[in-house]
Formats: structure tokens, C-alpha cells, sequence
């Protein structure tokens, strides 16, 4: 498969003037896709935020089993984190986040007191992969609709604080990517789950490794329920020549893009693309 790669000019500045916003945040509410809790993290975000809280929001909790979920929980809290859970776009999870990102806030206007500093409101910051669910958090957070949101890459563009609360601003920054997608895995998953740009894969070859990433974790049956077409021994290519022979009068551009699109608006039912890591004892 080519290599995945989008870095567009707008991104790479949005990069630079995200780095120097952060020098003014207080606190960081990193949203990563509950489907792919790992690929979707950003490799240098935690090198951006130095030593600033963080709270660890994985959107889009239903379109994963909730015995994946509790997997999950049980995973972050070894690591000595909690994750919190939404579906940003229904509102689900996301009083507990703002109840945590209000009690951070206490704290570290306590140690403004303390240094003799008066109170003010605690700037966070929502960082992650672009189409994530960012605005959608934002917006439920708030309220009301003010952050722009769309299934297209890169909506956000400008960086902006929005009053979330008496006591939290919150900026609303675009989806930031590496400038090198250099774990290739990753970037696949990045691309199934449609959160990275539409421009960097070629769709055929991003629905053949869904199919065969649902081989590797077997979990074939939404596909036969999806389609009345059971996958048998032939390869993830073959399943999408036989399937668009089957439905899609032989196109299987048209049949690749079904397929992604089905998956990504839930239409297969609920399918987790990642399990915790088993550690080694």
C-alpha cells in the first residue's frame, strides 16, 4: 500500500499558532476516537503540553461494544489515566468532563491565590486529530452551537476562546496531524475512521485493509449482515471484486466508498478496530 501522507499549508500553520496558544493554557482536553484509542493519538501532543493537565476524551463510545469500552477503562486506568467516554454529537459523557475540567480548575486557581494571583477563568485547550469530534464536543460543552463541525477535514480553521462556563474558557483549535504519518498502521486506521484528509488514500485500498483488519481481529459478521455476502477464504481485494459484482455492477470504486461509509456512520453496527494491548508480565 502507498504511503498515507496529508499535510496541507493551512495545517502546518495552524501547528505554529497552536504551540504559541498553548503557552497561555492552562489545561488540555485531548480527544482521540474511541474506535482506534491509540492510532488516533497525536505523537508529539504530549511534548507540546509539557507538564499541563490533560484530560483524555474518546469520542464516539456508540459505535463501539460496550464490553470494548470497559476493556478500555480498565487499560487507561492501569496507566494511572482516566478516559472519559462521549458521544459528543448526542451530548452523552460530556457532564463529567466539564465537572472534572471545573475541579482542575479550582485547583489551580487555589495556587494562583496562594502566590497572592486573583482568580480567573481556567483556559483549556481541545487537541486532536482533525474530524474527531472536536467542535461537537465544544458545542455540547457550551451548550449551544458556536464551534463550525462537519464530517469534512479541517472545517476549524482560525483559533478562537469561547466562555464554556463562569469559570472556563475553552479554544476551539483546528485538527492537527504529524507533518510525516510515519506509523503507517496508524495512519491506515486514521483513514478507515475518516479522520484524516480525504485527499491522502486511495479508497479501494482503504476499504480492502478494513476488510482485512475485520479478518485479523475476526469480526467478519457485519460485513454478511451488512450485505447478504459472507466472506469466505478469499483475500479483502477478492471480497470487494466479488461484493461490487454483487451490488455495484462491477464498480468497486463505488463499492470501496459503500463500504467506508457504511462503517463510519455506524450503518454495520458497532466495531471496535483496536483492543487494548496485552502487556507482557
Amino acid at each position: 500500500m502507498g504511503s498515507i501522507q496529508w499535510y496541507p499549508g493551512h495545517i502546518a500553520k495552524a501547528e505554529r499558532d497552536l504551540k504559541e496558544q498553548l503557552k497561555k493554557v492552562d489545561l488540555v482536553l485531548e480527544v482521540r476516537d474511541a474506535r482506534i484509542p491509540l492510532s488516533s493519538h497525536h505523537p508529539l501532543l504530549l511534548n507540546w503540553i509539557g507538564s499541563k493537565p490533560r484530560l483524555l476524551v474518546l469520542n464516539r463510545v456508540d459505535l463501539i461494544p460496550e464490553t470494548i469500552k470497559n476493556s478500555w477503562t480498565k487499560w487507561f486506568q492501569q496507566k494511572g489515566e482516566s478516559a472519559y467516554f462521549t458521544n459528543a454529537k448526542q451530548g452523552e459523557g460530556v457532564r463529567p468532563i466539564l465537572r472534572a475540567a471545573t475541579n482542575l480548575g479550582e485547583v489551580i486557581n487555589q495556587k494562583r491565590k496562594e502566590k497572592g494571583m486573583l482568580p480567573r477563568p481556567v483556559r483549556a485547550v481541545v487537541l486532536g486529530f482533525p474530524n474527531v469530534g472536536k467542535s461537537a464536543l465544544i458545542n455540547r460543552l457550551l451548550g449551544r452551537k458556536v464551534a463550525p463541525s462537519a464530517r469534512r477535514v479541517g472545517i476549524t480553521r482560525q483559533l478562537k476562546w469561547v466562555r464554556i462556563s463562569p469559570t472556563i474558557e475553552l479554544l476551539d483549535a483546528p485538527g492537527v496531524i504529524p507533518s510525516r504519518l510515519e506509523d503507517q498502521e496508524a495512519a491506515v486506521k486514521l483513514a478507515i475512521c475518516e479522520d484524516i484528509g480525504e485527499a491522502a488514500y486511495d479508497n479501494q485500498l482503504i476499504a480492502t485493509a478494513f476488510i482485512a483488519l475485520l479478518q485479523e481481529l475476526k469480526n467478519l459478521e457485519p460485513l454478511h449482515t451488512r450485505y447478504g455476502l459472507e466472506v469466505g477464504l478469499e483475500t479483502a481485494e477478492d471480497y470487494i471484486e466479488k461484493l461490487a459484482k454483487h451490488r455495484y455492477q462491477e464498480d468497486k470504486e463505488r463499492c470501496a466508498l459503500q463500504i467506508l461509509n457504511d462503517f463510519r456512520q455506524g450503518l454495520m453496527g458497532v466495531i471496535s478496530l483496536e483492543l487494548p494491548p496485552v502487556e507482557d508480565k
